[in-house]
């Protein structure tokens, strides 16, 4: 018999996370998207110390081209990107994929 056990860490302080006690969250900082996996309470540093910018900042959806009024298929997932992306900062059960439920994307527009 073979059993393979796969481990989560924390990538900030190396802690080995129990099931359902960490997070893997993205975020995007100069155009270039990141992905960390971390603690409840790391993921709760990370979202306080990002609040303050986020909401002094304004939400970009969409592609970053410009001189273009027509949306590409492309612009439209950046604009599901950026709305898991705030949603999961915000800390709403958001998955990597799949549909984004209606409460989740009326938070995202009130704050953006």
């Amino acid at each position: 018999m073979k059993k393979q056990i796969t481990q989560l860490v924390d990538d900030l302080d190396g802690s080995v996370l129990e099931p359902g006690t960490g997070s893997t969250l993205r975020f995007a900082l100069e155009g270039r998207q990141y992905e960390i996996d971390l603690s409840s309470s790391n993921a709760d540093r990370l979202r306080a110390a990002l609040a303050p910018f986020i909401a002094a900042g304004r939400s970009v959806a969409g592609s970053r081209s410009t001189g273009t009024a027509r949306r590409s298929s492309r612009g439209a997932s950046g604009e599901l990107a950026a709305i898991r992306s705030w949603a999961q900062a915000q800390g709403f059960s958001v998955g990597d994929r799949g549909r984004i439920s209606a409460e989740v994307r009326e938070a995202y527009e009130r704050a953006n």
